[in-house]
């Protein structure tokens, strides 16, 4: 048995952090979740069992890989494994309608939603002003949102060949102003502690993923998926100045996640609210602005996963 098991479905987005482990000497194995299986017998990989699956593989044509993790991390769990970032974590990044629920539950800000999977339904739903942000359920790189300024909008954007793949589930979201300037603040946790906060800047794109993969430092060859609009490149800028209260409410929304290493993204509005809108189990890290806090990501992470291989060998 190994000491740590690294489940992912994007080869590319793990390349750092396979970099620190093999530095660091850590004995894992790389669990690919695009082709899989297990027996309902089998054992568990390894002591430790590291979930980085991400809910956008279905824009990446390995939509299958999702259910296939989530079942995998509850057959791990019930056999007593230690999973980072497991079953219950997973599940809630995989829905937004989820997401909602639970900053609601919690008191915290959210944008007010509408959950459909009908564009008549929906329409009907609707209480208050449009335009609205439609968004899928089951998110991932900023797929499939765009903004409708109308029922009209709304029902030409559903109508589309293939939108309503893989979850048949949207939600229609109030459309909240903000600084184009300061752009959005995400903050970066591990364990419950802030690893760092930045600011980012997205000249109107919604895959606002802080992988140079996908948003690289030159804002040139990016390696995504998802076409990118006729935009500037997202900009990633360090947040010394991030509020204590942020930083606590994101801090609970992980906790009650049961997300051990993860990110929440939150925008403020003219108006003085402050809305937490994204949480994301799966966290590609920025090392250009970690480094802007004398942070070395990759090895933080390390740090954590050989503590979390210690106590599970007793």
């Amino acid at each position: 048995m190994h000491d740590l098991a690294v489940l992912y479905e994007h080869p590319e987005w793990q390349r750092p952090l396979f970099a620190a482990l093999d530095a660091r000497g850590v004995d894992y194995v790389a669990i690919d979740a695009k082709r899989a299986a297990f027996r309902s017998d089998s054992e568990v990989p390894a002591r430790v069992v590291f979930n980085q699956a991400s809910p956008s593989a279905y824009v990446r044509g390995n939509t299958r890989a999702v259910p296939f993790v989530l079942a995998y991390l509850r057959h791990l769990e019930q056999l007593g494994c230690d999973v980072i970032n497991g079953s219950a974590a997973f599940a809630l990044e995989l829905s937004k309608a989820a997401q909602v629920a639970l900053c609601r539950r919690l008191g915290i800000d959210h944008p007010r939603s509408v959950v459909l999977n009908d564009a008549e339904a929906g329409i009907a739903a609707v209480d208050g002003d449009w335009p609205r942000l439609l968004k899928p359920d089951l998110g991932g790189s900023g797929a499939r949102i765009e903004v409708v300024d109308g029922p009209d909008a709304l029902r030409r954007a559903l109508a589309v060949e293939g939108i309503w793949e893989p979850d048949h589930l949207f939600l229609l979201q109030e459309l909240l102003a903000h600084d184009p300037e300061r752009g959005i603040v995400r903050l970066e946790l591990l364990e419950g502690q802030l690893l760092y906060p930045m600011r980012v800047v997205t000249h109107g794109r919604f895959n606002l993923c802080p992988s140079p993969v996908c948003n690289p430092v030159d804002g040139e060859g990016g390696a995504c998926e998802i076409a990118a609009p006729d935009a500037k490149p997202v900009e990633f800028y360090p947040y010394p100045e991030v509020p204590d209260e942020a930083v606590h409410s994101a801090r609970r929304i992980l906790e009650a996640a049961s997300i051990d290493v993860g990110a929440v993204e939150y925008l403020e509005t003219p108006d003085g609210r402050r809305v937490f809108y994204d949480v994301n189990a799966n966290s590609n890290l920025r090392p250009s602005v970690a480094e802007a806090f004398g942070v070395s990501p990759f090895e933080r992470v390390v740090d954590m996963l050989v503590g979390r291989i210690q106590r599970a060998a007793g």
